[in-house]
């Protein structure tokens, strides 16, 4: 992005910080849900999820927008594990709170916030910049034009 100019204002949503904490970084963006038990290598942070739009790209260091978690209960040891080796992403923001997503939160202790004000899925582009606060509850986006 080292051509790339912030286009209008910053945009700040408000919704439930779920893990506090504060991070900023680029957004990689889903509207499919993940799952956690054969949809994610740890290792990496890569999509293995067969036909899920993001397969191939890896969150690790990245901002992660999606509607939320399915499957069954290993998102949380799938992503204890991406925290251990360091390909978590770094921060969540999601529009349907489950125990699924809420445990892999907490168990990656990254920033996280839900239930927003409006709908993340339409403001937030992969690429944009955006800064999770999970203590004020908010998600703030830069939108970037090159």
């Amino acid at each position: 992005m080292n051509d790339a100019v912030f286009i209008d204002a910053p945009i700040t949503l408000r919704g439930r910080g779920i893990v506090p904490g504060v991070a900023e970084g680029e957004a990689l963006v889903t509207r499919e849900t993940i799952s956690g038990w054969g949809g994610v290598a740890p290792m990496s942070g890569t999509i293995i999820e067969s036909r899920h739009e993001l397969r191939g790209q890896s969150f690790a260091g990245k901002i992660l927008v999606f509607p939320g978690a399915k499957g069954s209960s290993g998102w949380s040891s799938i992503f204890h594990t991406t925290r251990l080796a360091g390909t978590a992403p770094l921060a969540l923001v999601f529009n349907v709170m489950t125990t699924k997503v809420a445990l892999g939160a907490v168990v990656m202790r990254v920033p996280s916030v839900t239930e927003l004000d409006r709908d993340p899925l339409e403001l937030i582009d992969t690429g944009d910049r955006v800064r999770v606060d999970g203590d004020a509850g908010t998600v703030t986006i830069w939108k970037f034009s090159v």
